[in-house]
């Protein structure tokens, strides 16, 4: 199955990183690039992607924010925060907004592990 996915991370650096793991994983899957929660909105409303991985901090809405609203939006959107930041609460307050936590720097196992997931869950959740 080939998901298209959404990255939001305003470091493009961090971008690339992601980019970089979801190429060595799935170089066939679709993906759209956005800097913050508003630029993601903008690529949302013109076709809803499978797959989200959002930056915890972010400037406007952060990762934990929009989680929920991506969530609210459409609960079969499988969505991951990525943060650096480790602390329970953060990963807590990710699975909260029924979102994976995902550390940095990302891995590819970690990454395909969430993919591997999030395709059971999309294919076990009615249409």
């Amino acid at each position: 199955m080939k998901c298209k996915v959404l990255i939001v991370d305003d470091s493009k650096l961090a971008r690339m990183a992601v980019i970089k793991a979801l190429n060595a994983l799935h170089p066939d899957w679709p993906r759209v690039e956005a800097g913050n929660a508003d630029e993601a909105l903008e690529h949302i409303n013109q076709e809803l992607p499978d797959i989200v991985l959002l930056d915890f901090n972010m400037p406007g809405r952060d990762g934990l924010t929009f989680a929920t609203e991506l969530r609210q939006r459409d609960p079969r959107i499988a969505v991951a925060v990525i943060s650096a930041n480790r602390q329970v609460e953060v990963i807590d307050r990710a699975r909260a907004a029924g979102a994976a936590f995902l550390a940095k720097p990302l891995t590819e196992q970690a990454l395909g592990d969430f993919f591997e997931n999030a395709l059971k869950q999309r294919q076990a959740a009615p249409s």
